[in-house]
């Protein structure tokens, strides 16, 4: 199954001022004095077929917000369109009982360590073969046919389905994982730092992989990661989080070639170069302090506090996410217009690749 040009451009997920805002309780009564805001108003809309990263630095609400769109999460606010196989819109805020779980059937996750994600106690064919029967897909002989397809797509030996979990190396625990994702054959996968437990020559296979899959099976991908040289391998768009909002939002090659927020230049700063010759003094942005407490966030733009073109405004005034430069370049920064900030170094990431 692949996905066609004009498919391509039709959103399969967007998100409308979502929030989830987790309470904070105290004393003998347990009232509720405050509330963590781990994700603020995010609005994204990711189309079939394509990838959209997700990034920022742990405590950034990007793990949130991939558990909001999976629900495991009630939202606190806001709406989670998700375009149905009928092409009617689902809100899937909305959805309880018989209704969310044929949802997730559509929707899938890789969890970040597939070691802990897998049941150490059941052999693979029942760990696969779980996800079939629960689904009503395959039961008996038709099952063991089906799982050994789909350890054949990830690049596995059918006849290792007998195994446990133990038998496997870190990178084909994480293809059974995958396996597992594609059983129900889901329409949009969340890969929550589905490579970021692996050794880096088994991350670009992973990867690989995953395009691989995409292509064949079209799927849509939201792929959430702290390693950008990853994010930009696999994505076409990516959106940067700080503190449980959307700061930055453009195609990858944008982000890399001129970002907009001083985050965004942070965190590309922050990319390995394995090759002396190619790191320039100084090139690393060192942030002051932390993230701050989502549940006291500060007045004004959230990054101001660590942001080093900080003004007055900043301080005051939250900036709205709004277009600059291109139609599809989205930023939350007051300055945006008149900062000129340092892309990512092409000859750095040509040796990183």
């Amino acid at each position: 199954m692949t996905v066609d040009a004009d498919h391509r451009q039709s959103p399969l997920l967007e998100l409308r001022d979502l929030k989830m805002h987790f309470p904070i309780r105290r004393g003998a009564f347990r009232r509720i004095v405050g509330h963590i805001k781990a994700v603020d108003g995010v609005s994204l809309s990711v189309n079939r077929g394509e990838t959209l990263g997700i990034v920022g630095e742990s405590g950034c609400g990007k793990s949130t917000l991939a558990r909001t769109i999976l629900r495991v999460y009630h939202p606190t606010g806001g709406e989670i369109s998700y375009t149905g196989r009928s092409g009617a819109p689902i809100d899937l805020a909305t959805l309880s009982g018989p209704a969310l779980k044929e949802i997730h059937r559509d929707i899938r996750v890789v969890f970040q360590d597939p070691q802990s994600s897998l049941n150490p106690r059941l052999r693979v064919i029942d760990i696969i073969g779980e996800v079939l029967k629960v689904n009503g897909i395959a039961t008996g002989s038709e099952l063991e046919d089906r799982v050994a397809e789909l350890m054949r797509s990830v690049g596995l030996r059918p006849e290792f389905m007998h195994r446990y979990p133990h038998a496997f190396s870190g990178g084909e625990r994480q293809r059974v994982s995958i396996a597992r994702a594609l059983a129900p054959e889901p329409r949009l996968v969340i890969a929550d730092e589905a490579v970021s437990a692996l050794d880096v020559s088994v991350q670009a296979q992973t990867i690989n992989l995953l395009q691989d899959l995409q292509e064949r099976f079209g799927l849509t991908y939201l792929f959430v990661a702290h390693d950008l040289s990853v994010v930009r391998h696999i994505s076409d768009s990516v959106a940067v989080m700080y503190m449980g909002r959307v700061v930055e939002k453009a195609p990858t090659d944008a982000i890399f070639a001129s970002p907009r927020h001083p985050y965004t230049e942070a965190l590309l700063s922050a990319v390995p170069t394995p090759d002396p010759r190619l790191r320039r003094r100084g090139r690393r942005i060192h942030l002051a302090g932390e993230v701050a407490d989502p549940a006291n966030p500060p007045s004004g733009c959230p990054f101001h506090p660590r942001c080093r073109y900080a003004t007055g405004i900043c301080k005051s005034d939250v900036p709205p996410l709004r277009s600059i430069a291109t139609s599809d370049h989205s930023v939350a920064c007051h300055l945006a217009d008149n900062l000129k900030l340092n892309p990512f170094d092409e000859y750095a990431f040509a040796e990183l690749h």
